[in-house]
């Protein structure tokens, strides 16, 4: 596989991940604050910072910094809730 490929690739799958952690949400499926909406926007989030480096998309690298820490930290206030 060659980097280009790889970078793609990360981009489609970020796009699936964010799509569709948005129509879940949307159509009921599932809860906002539940970790695997959280994950699928992080690692939906980290696929376009990939991406959008190395194609030098800046605007969309900071909106996907912020949207990743976003969801790091709804993550870990959301674990901490449910610990105590």
């Amino acid at each position: 596989m060659t980097l280009k490929t790889f970078i793609d690739i990360c981009g489609w799958t970020a796009a699936l991940l964010i799509l569709g952690s948005y129509g879940l949400l949307s159509f009921g499926k599932m809860l906002a604050g539940s970790p695997i909406y959280q994950w699928m926007n992080i690692i939906g989030a980290l696929g376009f910072i990939i991406n959008c480096t190395w194609n030098g998309a800046w605007p969309s690298v900071a909106l996907n910094v912020v949207w990743m820490g976003i969801g790091v930290y709804a993550l870990r206030r959301n674990s901490r809730s449910k610990a105590s």
